[in-house]
């Protein structure tokens, strides 16, 4: 069985990382001192990444003030439900506000628009 989390949190450690790739990028880009193209090359490259996680993080945040807060029922506090289906933030419950997908195995895919 795969391991799941919660969408949001999933969202913001892509964000994360990012930004660990795009330092990783730069780093790369200080080895080719002596080729100024090639390193301001690899600083913009870095710089992109660096851009492209603090979009994501905003796109995230936008995406989390209209996500349903609910109570879990496990651990008692409350977290955010993106979907039908999502997990506790706290405690990795399985979490669901659609009465037909009460008591049922836990699937990420009952997000999904399109049911097959």
């Amino acid at each position: 069985m795969a391991k799941y989390s919660n969408k949001i949190n999933k969202i913001r450690t892509f964000a994360l990382s990012l930004i660990f790739i795009g330092f990783i990028i730069m780093y790369f880009g200080i080895f080719f001192r002596t080729h100024p193209i090639v390193m301001t090359i690899f600083m913009v490259l870095g710089l992109l990444s660096i851009i492209a996680s603090t979009v994501v993080y905003f796109w995230i945040g936008m995406l989390s003030t209209k996500a349903v807060q609910v109570v879990c029922p496990n651990c008692k506090k409350p977290t955010k439900l993106l979907g039908r289906v999502d997990m506790c933030m706290h405690c990795r419950e399985p979490l669901t506000l659609d009465p037909n997908l009460e008591g049922k195995d836990f699937d990420e895919n009952y997000n999904r628009k399109k049911q097959q």
